[in-house]
């Protein structure tokens, strides 16, 4: 049958403001099939499809990370831990980080860079169902100058033919999108340094071009202000960190911003749990700089995407709230922040069939316990997880939770304890 009726106190279909207190939502073959009241939809749908019932609880769409690093490990030598890697090690610690995202209720990641496209193997293990992860977009090797910012990578590009034959070569290897290290970066001792360009404004429309070609969109790393304004008038998706960096501290242009908003140029400002340690490291001026900046993009309508840069040196793959308070301190409401993590990001990375609860889209959605509307630590607290209508192993839900047939009894396992579940959407 591969149906189930998820019942809860409310449903947040998406974007945010669209809530249904006392709602469900019926899911079938890995599609969601319906979404209203739960009084309509229980008597609508017939007795032998399975219900889970889950009170106290809320139904949203599940989470996306725009900006993550499978390949890396979080700890203090991410260029060691990646480029001595043997191959096999390095692809199963990165299906664990994979599971540990989806644990925090994130049902899919855009990767923004790994080694010898291991991201692409792991999707394909993912999406046959033979390792449990979110949805993966994988950059592959990102493009890079050569001694660049995570060239380490393998994608150093010099001519405008190396910038034609990588992003070829990652098109061909199954890339979702091009990566493109627009401007250098703190993690590769030697590089650039972060405000200072590693490609011509020439260079950036090639690869918007190229990547175009191939039918890939490109996001851009982008610390350095003249860099962004580069990246914006070349046309790419989205800006990554977006920190308008000069020499001289941060410095930002309302025009470029307003280009931004007018092009619908998405901006994932790649923020880790301990944001909290990083804004003293940058010390009370920069800080404030950096939060008017953000403040005036806002307001002038730049739309903001949630990503936790996981996997660089103190991103943990388990903290992905941790990321999302950090919007709530500068004042960003909490239906915001949710469209971040859902509608917004769906949008940015090109996704028509996810970000939100309708029928026909995937069946990505999580269960909370607790309203995250108001109180957005209740997303730690996941009961379950379902990624393309498969619920999560794991994710198993409380005592007073429970999957139920009207008119019957629970069913039993073998050896006489109540099954909490089913796997739904296979074959």
């Amino acid at each position: 049958m591969n149906q189930v009726l998820i019942t809860a106190d409310r449903v947040i279909a998406g974007p945010s403001d669209e809530v249904t207190v006392g709602g469900a939502v019926l899911v079938e073959a890995g599609r969601v099939t319906a979404v209203g009241a739960a009084a309509d939809l229980d008597a609508a749908v017939e007795a032998r499809v399975p219900r889970l019932r889950c009170p106290g609880a809320t139904v949203m769409p599940g989470m996306t990370d725009c900006h993550v690093h499978l390949a890396f490990d979080a700890g203090p030598d991410p260029v060691g831990a990646v480029a001595e890697a043997d191959a096999g090690e390095l692809s199963a610690a990165m299906a664990e980080r994979a599971a540990q995202l989806l644990a925090a209720g994130v049902t899919t990641v855009r990767d923004l860079g790994d080694r010898d496209a291991l991201t692409v193997a792991l999707r394909a293990s993912i999406d046959s169902g033979a390792v449990a992860g979110p949805r993966i977009l994988a950059a592959t090797a990102p493009l890079t100058s050569y001694g660049g910012h995570c060239g380490f990578l393998g994608g150093e590009v010099g001519t405008d033919e190396d910038i034609r034959a990588r992003i070829a070569r990652n098109a061909a290897m199954g890339a979702d999108l091009i990566k493109v290290m627009a401007s250098g970066g703190a993690l590769t001792p030697g590089g650039p340094r972060m405000w200072e360009a590693q490609f011509t404004p020439g260079q950036l429309r090639l690869i918007v071009e190229e990547g175009g070609r191939h039918g890939l969109g490109v996001a851009a790393h982008a610390h350095g202000s003249q860099t962004i304004a580069d990246c914006v008038a070349a046309g790419v998706r989205t800006i990554e960190h977006c920190s308008w960096r000069t020499a001289e501290g941060i410095v930002h242009d309302p025009a470029v911003i307003r280009r931004m908003a007018e092009d619908d140029v998405a901006v994932c400002r790649c923020v880790s749990g301990d944001w909290r340690l990083f804004l003293d490291q940058m010390g009370p001026e920069r800080a404030k700089a950096m939060a008017e900046v953000i403040l005036e993009m806002r307001e002038a309508g730049v739309r903001f995407i949630a990503g936790t840069d996981a996997g660089v040196p103190g991103a943990r793959f388990g903290d992905y709230v941790g990321m999302l308070e950090f919007f709530a301190s500068l004042g960003f409401t909490r239906r915001e922040i949710l469209d971040m993590a859902t509608v917004n990001a769906a949008h940015a990375l090109g996704l028509a069939d996810t970000g939100v609860l309708a029928p026909g889209k995937r069946a990505d959605l999580i269960v909370v316990d607790g309203d995250p509307l108001t109180d957005l630590n209740v997303l730690r607290r996941i009961r379950h997880v379902f990624t393309a209508g498969r619920r999560a192993a794991g994710s198993d839900a409380p005592t007073h939770d429970g999957w139920h047939r009207r008119g019957g009894r629970p069913r039993r396992g073998r050896g006489g304890g109540r099954r909490r579940g089913i796997i739904l959407g296979r074959g």
